[in-house]
């Protein structure tokens, strides 16, 4: 059972990452467009995923919760040395979906809509970007459960180059999705052809950032390359990322069907996903002097795992079917009006 929760955690961060980094993603691409196409770019992320948006917490939720109860003393020291980027994501996410609604719904227009039209954009970025500033944290060996004194303890396990470039990395990524995702949602070719060059732009800045990742691990002896490169499967996940790569940027130049580079966007992430947190598997943090807290070595107990593992397969017989569905009526609403 212990594999089955195991594999829900992943499953979680993975879905995370693709539904909610591609949510994110809509303030992001906001956050870098003209004032002209502000209100025609902010109309079509409305209508793409104001029905479903908050749905993709709940993937983040799981994922906590499976560390909460499964892995009780990977949930404490991660929240304990690392509550301060997790404070401001929360912050983030709530600043997030306030500002998502009053903008929205609120029953008065005046000039409060600015200010939550800022709120959003930038808490669209703050948040992924402390988001993957936790996940790289939790890998670099920067975590001191001997740390004696404040900064040690709770300011130098983040606050260094990898964490921050991966931080970097994660927001164009989550740009990058999103700007994939709205392609299918436009209406007009020349809406298509500027959020194609948006796709286009995300994409890149994934790559300078990834770059700059490697950097960073360089500079701060995190041996990145050698948990990348060092196992056939890595290997074959990053050259798959790669060609799935080549393949989109074929079908964004062609005007390719929208579902394809949809799918072939997901896979990416996926791979990259997989070739990171195979190398470690099952060693989900890594702390400092070359410790480590395992999945298999720090579960809790056996009971437990087995009750969390019938509660998370019943659980996902009655929630993914209605969440097809959500997206489901959605998109069949959305094609009626059209």
């Amino acid at each position: 059972m212990i594999y089955v929760v195991i594999a829900f955690l992943w499953a979680a961060i993975l879905l995370y990452i693709l539904l909610g980094g591609a949510d994110f993603g809509a303030g992001i691409i906001e956050l870098f467009t003209s004032n002209k196409n502000k209100q025609y770019t902010r109309t079509t992320m409305y209508q793409a995923i104001g029905p479903v948006w908050e749905a993709n917490h709940m993937w983040l939720i799981i994922a906590i919760v499976v560390l909460f109860v499964g892995f009780p003393e990977i949930y404490t020291t991660v929240s304990t040395h690392l509550h301060i980027p997790l404070v401001i994501m929360l912050f983030g996410i709530i600043a997030r979906g306030t500002a998502f609604t009053f903008r929205h719904y609120d029953a008065v227009v005046d000039n409060m809509q600015k200010v939550y039209n800022k709120i959003f954009v930038y808490s669209s970025f703050v948040t992924p970007f402390f988001l993957g500033v936790i996940a790289a944290s939790a890998v670099s060996g920067r975590i001191d459960t001997g740390a004696r004194d404040f900064l040690s303890a709770y300011i130098f396990s983040w606050l260094n180059w990898f964490s921050i470039t991966v931080g970097f990395f994660t927001v164009a990524i989550c740009g990058y999705l999103a700007a994939i995702f709205i392609i299918g949602e436009t209406k007009d070719d020349n809406s298509r052809i500027r959020f194609i060059r948006k796709a286009k732009q995300m994409n890149v800045a994934a790559v300078v950032f990834g770059a700059l990742v490697f950097w960073a691990a360089h500079s701060e002896d995190i041996p990145l390359d050698e948990w990348l490169f060092d196992n056939a499967i890595g290997v074959i996940a990053l050259t798959a990322a790669i060609l799935s790569l080549v393949l989109l940027w074929y079908l964004l130049l062609q005007r390719g069907k929208v579902y394809i580079i949809r799918v072939l966007a997901g896979f990416q992430v996926t791979m990259i996903l997989l070739a990171i947190t195979l190398r470690h598997y099952p060693n989900i943090v890594i702390l400092k002097g070359g410790q480590y807290l395992s999945l298999m070595e720090h579960a809790g107990q056996e009971k437990t795992i087995w009750s969390l593992g019938i509660a998370l397969l019943l659980g996902s017989i009655f929630i993914l079917p209605a969440l097809f569905y959500l997206i489901y009526s959605f998109q069949k609403n959305k094609g009626e009006v059209h």
